[in-house]
């Protein structure tokens, strides 16, 4: 993607500046990848700097947009998931009128407030067309299919989908077990959360797509018998599935989130929408991992106190129970978080141009090239906790 992106850094240059010849002193590496629509291109930038550096996931878990990005890369070798999340993020972001647009270059859509316009008409292309091999306007509308139908319960049509994800990701490699998947998604009758995982489940494009079913924009899909929407209502982030899973394993977990949620105080009401969407999806990640932290404190102090105590007492039913919490496994925690830019609005997350992809995907890859500048984020962590957490944005550090 580099012709596409701008991506300045070649893999050789990469690989050879951190020294990645060999795999990092963990048992598992994890990519966990945020909903966030038209944003997903950004995690595709930060998984093609990944797959340079020779970072390549034992487990991938996603949600929404982060699900699909995730599927591709599970469902495919290593050599061939760039080329195929490219061929998926140029296919959904193809516009005749807006490609014509856009070719024109930066003299007709130069500034913030031109680009603004520029992603607003997008936007509404979106809302009045859907995108190609994505989702497309449901015909006729949803208030003219009786109730009941499945047909009445959404705006767009996501049939598409299921073909697209069946021509980009091979299902029987996914359910090989060579790399781990994890899709979260939410029952909508339970209203309960559950991870489609290829540990418990056979994984079709049915399950990816039920991860990212958004209502009302998008119908819930049926898996077995019961219907699933977005994992994004209740929870956007799989940071805690995959650090409170067992058997626990020395973890390097690459979060990469599409939405902050540390922002300014909105200033009018399409501010407030935009600030209420970050918010409300960001899943509180910077929290999660604080209390990830401090959990995995109190397992690293069970795991030293219980073999201290006297046979009498390590032997009674309580002690058993903190034994079965305690726990030696480190994990490092690396946050790759995407600022928007002072343009993009409300509708940054289904604003589909390819210009916007592409400014996504590069600041994606540029982020987590400066990242991985950091020997530390790929050194298990010597600290009482056994947990790291790095965040170029917080910390600051080039």
């Amino acid at each position: 993607m580099h012709g596409s992106t701008g991506a300045s850094v070649t893999s050789s240059s990469l690989s050879s500046s951190h020294g990645h010849s060999s795999r990092p002193p963990f048992e598992c590496i994890a990519l966990l990848l945020q909903g966030g629509g038209a944003l997903g291109s950004y995690q595709a930038g930060v998984y093609e700097a990944l797959a340079e550096a020779d970072l390549h996931p034992d487990w991938v878990a996603g949600i929404s947009i982060g699900a699909i990005n995730s599927a591709i890369i599970a469902g495919n070798p290593p050599a061939k998931r760039i080329s195929k999340l490219r061929t998926f993020w140029h296919e959904i972001t193809a516009n005749p009128l807006l490609d014509r647009i856009s070719a024109l270059g930066d003299h007709w859509i130069r500034g913030d407030f031109a680009r603004e316009l520029f992603n607003q008409m997008s936007a509404a292309t979106a809302i009045f067309q859907g995108a190609a091999n994505f989702f497309s306007l449901r015909h006729p509308p949803a208030w003219l299919h009786p109730d009941g139908a499945l047909e009445a319960t959404s705006f767009y049509d996501t049939r598409i989908l299921k073909s697209t994800l069946e021509r980009l990701v091979d299902f029987d490699r996914i359910n090989s077990g060579e790399t781990r998947l994890s899709v979260g998604a939410v029952n909508a009758r339970s209203g309960n959360f559950v991870y489609f995982d290829t540990t418990t489940h056979t994984i079709g494009s049915d399950h990816v797509i039920a991860s990212a079913s958004l209502p009302p924009g998008f119908p819930a899909a049926e898996i077995e018998g019961e219907y699933y929407w977005d994992g994004g209502l209740i929870s956007n982030t799989p940071l805690q599935w995959v650090v409170d899973s067992e058997p626990r394993q020395d973890t390097l977990a690459f979060q990469v989130d599409l939405w902050s949620a540390r922002g300014e105080l909105p200033r009018n009401l399409a501010e407030v929408a935009t600030r209420q969407k970050e918010i409300q999806f960001s899943s509180r990640t910077r929290a999660n991992t604080d209390q990830s932290k401090r959990m995995q404190q109190i397992r690293w102090a069970l795991a030293k106190l219980l073999p201290k105590l006297p046979d009498n007492l390590r032997d009674n039913e309580e002690a058993k129970i903190l034994n079965a919490a305690a726990c030696h496994k480190v994990y490092n925690i690396v946050h790759l978080i995407y600022r928007a830019k002072n343009y993009e609005g409300h509708s940054k997350d289904y604003e589909f141009s390819r210009v916007s992809m592409q400014d996504h995907w590069r600041a994606g890859y540029n982020d987590a090239v400066r990242t991985l500048r950091h020997p530390e984020v790929l050194a298990r962590p010597t600290n009482l906790d056994g947990v790291f957490t790095f965040d170029l944005a917080r910390d600051g550090r080039e």
